[in-house]
């Protein structure tokens, strides 16, 4: 069942090619970043105010519990819907991942040093660095 977006605030053209302007309202040109920045500031919100809050007021079992619930959906997406349905579902996966990480004090720039210090690395060879450690 569709609810409500937590993108709301991003600007969608359907003319460009990946669907986003390059115009973000709060003049950030990285959605990942500005997402993050509006995900964190929702951390002093009320609850009855905003879908973040609430799930900051909730706790982190309560957002890890909607990321699983989310990972399902993409899955099933994934498995039996439309590759628009997979968009969808992963940006639902990536938002609350997001709000995990701003409950955790995780910045986006933390997880992309590590996706880059895992570039051109076989990932056979980083998981047997991992089990090492």
């Amino acid at each position: 069942m569709r609810r409500g977006s937590p993108f709301d605030w991003i600007a969608f053209d359907p003319e460009s090619k990946n669907g986003m302007t390059e115009h973000i309202s709060n003049g950030n040109d990285n959605v990942l970043q500005a997402l993050y920045e509006t995900i964190a500031s929702r951390k002093t919100a009320s609850p009855d105010s905003s879908y973040t809050a609430k799930l900051f007021n909730d706790g982190r079992a309560k957002i890890a519990c909607k990321i699983n619930e989310e990972a399902v959906e993409v899955l099933v997406a994934a498995l039996h819907e439309t590759p628009e349905r997979v968009v969808s579902e992963s940006a639902d996966v990536l938002y609350h991942l997001m709000v995990l990480w701003a409950d955790t004090g995780v910045t986006p720039d933390q997880v992309m040093a590590e996706l880059a210090r895992r570039t051109g690395q076989s990932g056979i060879d980083e998981k047997r660095s991992r089990a090492m450690e």
